[in-house]
């Protein structure tokens, strides 16, 4: 095995063949709009890789593949594969109906995907949509590509896309570029949250945990928020 390919649960290992195996077969089940979309995510996780973590760059675009493999389900099917892969539902879930597809792509993978069921593949594609409190560097890489990908066009996603890459992260130290990282994950989240706030929309308990988790570790790391 070289330094590229990474083990699943089964021992088996997978490089840029695997990862173009993939490629195709989630395409295969989604729109034309979604598989542009995914594939745009992959190419962001790819560069935000190469800033933070390059010998992460293949396990979390096996992620950026596998992070919106059940986003077209209706609510009612996203509830029925929860039922069957024994996905938790709390009371008042179905109201945030766009945040189960993280979960149910996460628990599918081990079971349609099982040669990426690695953790820090699950991880990445489980915490995608809502971050949580704690999150690991290639959880946050992974749900800020998906904020920024070069397909996206809503204003608020080209702000945040600019708002990174616009102070030039590939010349700033590492722990520098590390409290530019969470400062524009905190500006993604606040974003979030006011999105939702305007539609009456329910907010995600882990969505407000991790906005204020990373605004503790900015107050206590000297950094402060934007």
């Amino acid at each position: 095995m070289n330094r590229n390919q990474h083990p699943g649960r089964d021992g088996a290992s997978f490089g840029e063949a695997e990862l173009s195996a993939l490629r195709n077969r989630v395409g295969q089940g989604m729109s034309p709009k979604r598989l542009i979309h995914t594939l745009a995510v992959e190419q962001m996780t790819a560069r935000l890789c190469a800033l933070y973590c390059p010998e992460e760059t293949d396990l979390l675009r096996a992620a950026a593949l596998l992070h919106d493999i059940t986003k077209e389900l209706k609510t009612e099917e996203q509830l029925s594969l929860c039922r069957e892969l024994g996905v938790p539902v709390a009371p008042g879930d179905e109201l945030a109906p766009k945040c189960f597809h993280a979960r149910t792509a996460a628990a599918l993978i081990p079971r349609k995907y099982s040669a990426f069921d690695h953790p820090v593949v699950v991880a990445a594609v489980r915490w995608h949509t809502t971050g949580h409190e704690g999150m690991t560097l290639t959880e946050k890489l992974v749900y800020l590509a998906d904020y920024i990908d070069e397909s996206r066009t809503f204003p608020d996603c080209v702000a945040l896309r600019n708002l990174f890459w616009d102070a030039h992260p590939e010349d700033m130290a590492p722990e520098e570029r590390l409290s530019h990282l969470n400062r524009v994950l905190i500006a993604s989240f606040d974003m979030t949250v006011r999105n939702l706030v305007a539609e009456g929309q329910i907010i995600s308990p882990d969505t407000v945990m991790a906005r204020n988790d990373l605004i503790r570790q900015s107050v206590q790391a000297g950094d402060g928020v934007q």
